[in-house]
């Protein structure tokens, strides 16, 4: 007797919605010449889309939406406070290797010039939106998908998602080929180590979300510190690492437990 296949339930619905709901924004994106900051357009407040879906989804199934709400800050699941700590500080570390590989191949770095207020700013900025995308992504479809296909296809499927979905915005931006490619590949990479994060950590979207935030501020941070072939590279090398640690588990995990305290 076969064993039966874990539920999709609601997550093909989740994903159509949120390009639906994404449509309206990058239209207007499309019309207007106003950026949220430099590099960043209007189209960029699609990051709240994820989250609207996986809401109306879960409210249509008449499942717990409070419940999904409350995956913004689930850090209680993770099995110690170094996963949160090691989320927090996984953006920093990847961008240091990305400069310091700069640096080597002889590219100068451009003064930094955001005053410390506007980086406050920009981090409880960054945040929010991380979990406008994160509480959908990471709290709606990235369990199902796990349970579904292993750890490493849900990965690679939510990041080619990520990514593309990301695509009008980038245009918006007026980045050219060149760039979109090499983002995309640090994208993919960047969605395989929280996927990785988030089965390491009990299925928390806090952690993902730390990693999500941070990514966006060292980007926006200091601009001129950034190239998406540095960074890709940097965010490849981790992922190959995370994938090379995690090959005996990449197909079926077990299914998820409830979060026990922490030690």
């Amino acid at each position: 007797m076969t064993s039966e296949r874990p539920s999709l339930d609601g997550v093909p619905q989740f994903f159509l919605l949120v390009t639906v709901l994404s449509a309206p924004l990058w239209l207007v994106g499309a019309g207007m010449g106003f950026e949220l900051l430099p590099g960043l357009p209007v189209s960029a407040l699609a990051a709240f889309c994820p989250v609207a879906a996986a809401t109306i989804v879960t409210f249509r199934r008449r499942r717990g939406v409070a419940a999904l709400l409350a995956r913004a800050f689930d850090f209680d699941r993770a099995p110690s406070n170094l996963w949160l700590l090691a989320a927090a500080l996984l953006p920093f570390a990847w961008t240091a290797v990305a400069l310091v590989t700069m640096l080597a191949s002889g590219r100068a770095l451009a003064p930094v010039a955001v005053s410390p207020v506007v980086v406050v700013l920009m981090i409880l900025a960054f945040f929010v939106a991380a979990l406008g995308e994160e509480l959908g992504w990471s709290g709606f479809a990235t369990e199902p998908l796990l349970q579904r296909w292993g750890w490493l296809r849900a990965a690679l499927f939510l990041g080619l998602f990520w990514a593309v979905w990301h695509f009008v915005p980038l245009v918006e931006a007026h980045r050219n080929a060149q760039w979109i490619a090499w983002w995309t590949l640090g994208t993919v990479a960047q969605r395989i180590v929280m996927v990785w994060v988030f089965d390491k950590t009990g299925g928390s979207v806090f952690a993902v979300t730390l990693i999500h935030a941070g990514g966006n501020l060292c980007v926006f941070a200091a601009p001129g510190w950034y190239d998406p072939k540095f960074t890709s590279l940097s965010l490849a090398a981790i992922a190959l690492i995370v994938v090379a640690l995690e090959r005996k588990t990449w197909r079926h995990r077990p299914a998820r437990r409830a979060p026990s305290s922490r030690l």
